[in-house]
């Protein structure tokens, strides 16, 4: 009797023993599965996150490309007979460029153009004559030093507008900082963005490429000088007297800036799976470089 119980205990350890190995085994296995799942995603984002960045890698070098395209364009020319404005397109790395450039005297330098140019590129663009002169000024104000009693002033006019900050008193270092001028609404920035710039470097502008709203601004520019003008503008020639008679009263300074250093390039990226990129450089061409990069700005991807 007491041998078949002890016969019946030994079954049941190893009984539990088995047991408990099945268990553990079973415990191994979801750990392994779990690593190997854990594993699987690892090497799924890793695949994803090197297509992407050999994408962008690709996309970079392809707007470099179109940069240093255009560069050997205008400099196969000489200085006094460079192209204005051009556009061409390409096919680099299986990807369809398509790259426009125009000299960046095409837009009213935030740091040169009188205030009388800016007043009338912000009435132009929508704002009232007097907010308009009055938002010049705060944008004169902005980017020079004025005296003690001045810059009292104006630091005034901020604080009883709610601003925690004075005026810069200094040039724009980008177009961006224009947000922060009193009287810019967030709507007028965003009109005024694309016709303005802080790589000019002079206080008018090329009146045979500037785009209607910048001549419009002009100082004495009127409705029937500006259509006459934007009518008869393709067949002057690119003689400043022939330009100043057109212009009739709006001749000026701030209507006769030629030869720009600097050009604005925009580079568009088409890829065979209907992939876009595009990015706007603007460049200067001067001093011992072939060109120097003033700003980029990637517009997006899709």
């Amino acid at each position: 009797m007491t041998s078949e119980s002890d016969s019946e205990a030994v079954s049941a350890r190893q009984e539990g023993r088995r047991g408990f190995v099945i268990v553990a085994v079973l415990w191994l296995l979801a750990a392994l599965a779990a690593l190997v799942t854990i594993f699987s995603v690892y090497l799924s984002n890793s695949a994803r996150a090197l297509a992407l960045n050999d994408t962008r890698l690709k996309s970079e070098a392809l707007f470099t490309a179109g940069v240093e395209l255009t560069v050997y364009r205008l400099m196969s020319a000489e200085k006094d007979t460079r192209p204005p404005i051009g556009a061409f397109h390409v096919r680099l790395g299986g990807a369809r460029l398509e790259i426009s450039y125009v000299p960046e005297t095409t837009r009213v330098d935030l740091n040169a153009a009188p205030k009388e140019f800016i007043a009338g590129l912000l009435s132009v663009l929508g704002a009232s004559e007097e907010d308009a002169k009055a938002t010049a000024d705060r944008i004169v104000a902005w980017r020079h030093r004025t005296t003690t009693a001045k810059a009292g002033d104006e630091d005034a006019l901020y604080r009883a507008a709610g601003k925690s900050y004075s005026p810069r008193q200094a040039p724009f270092p980008h177009v961006n900082e224009l947000a922060l001028v009193l009287g810019m609404t967030p709507a007028l920035v965003e009109h005024a963005l694309p016709f303005v710039t802080v790589f000019n470097g002079t206080p008018g502008v090329d009146a045979l490429t500037a785009p209607p709203e910048v001549i419009a601004a002009l100082p004495g520019m009127t409705p029937l000088i500006l259509k006459d003008f934007l009518d008869t503008r393709a067949t002057l020639p690119d003689d400043p007297a022939a330009i100043a008679k057109a212009l009739g009263p709006a001749a000026s300074k701030t209507a006769t800036a030629k030869n720009s250093k600097a050009y604005r390039i925009l580079v568009r990226l088409h890829f065979p799976d209907d992939r876009e990129a595009a990015s706007e450089v603007v460049i200067r061409m001067d001093g011992s470089d072939p060109y120097q990069v003033l700003s980029w700005r990637n517009i997006g991807q899709g």
